[in-house]
């Protein structure tokens, strides 16, 4: 698939941020995360953002970043958890480039993700796998799906490239 710009999209602990870098990298692509502008618009964590403001706002944040980068060209793009399950979010990412799922099961999400609080949506296990299965039907509509959950961040990059190579 040819693309001037890929969102990565996966639940939480899927890597897109630190796959992002690297395929960021490797192309030569500018990298935008879509938590971290949040975080640094709001200068604020996203743990606090929830806290004090709940999750509807933080996902109204979410929409106008993404919005925000839709003129963004030769760009990686590491999407929040969340953010691809929104229909209109997904939509607009669909048409915008190449969106491609790090598929992780749930096992390597909970050996990856601490319940330290810097997860708001993480911190009740049986909740967080509730979502997780919740977001699979979404995830299942991206372009192309990459088993996350095994391999090297290198060799997801290369599968990544390969696919844009065709």
């Amino acid at each position: 698939m040819r693309a001037d710009k890929v969102y990565l999209v996966g639940f939480m602990g899927a890597g897109k941020t630190t796959v992002a870098r690297a395929l960021g990298k490797r192309l030569d692509w500018k990298v935008e995360d879509i938590d971290a502008c949040i975080e640094r618009e709001e200068r604020r964590d996203i743990p606090t953002i929830f806290r004090q403001d709940g999750e509807p706002y933080f996902r109204a944040r979410e929409r106008a970043v993404l919005i925000g980068l839709l003129p963004e060209r030769g760009a990686v793009v590491a999407a929040g958890g969340g953010t691809f399950a929104d229909p209109s979010n997904r939509e607009l990412m669909l048409r915008d480039g190449a969106v491609v799922w790090l598929d992780v099961p749930f096992s390597t999400v909970v050996a990856r993700i601490p319940q330290d609080g810097r997860r708001p949506l993480a911190s009740d296990r049986l909740e967080m796998e509730q979502l997780y299965n919740q977001r699979l039907a979404a995830y299942r509509q991206a372009h192309l799906r990459v088993d996350a959950g095994r391999g090297s961040v290198e060799e997801l990059v290369d599968a990544v490239v390969e696919w844009l190579d065709t």
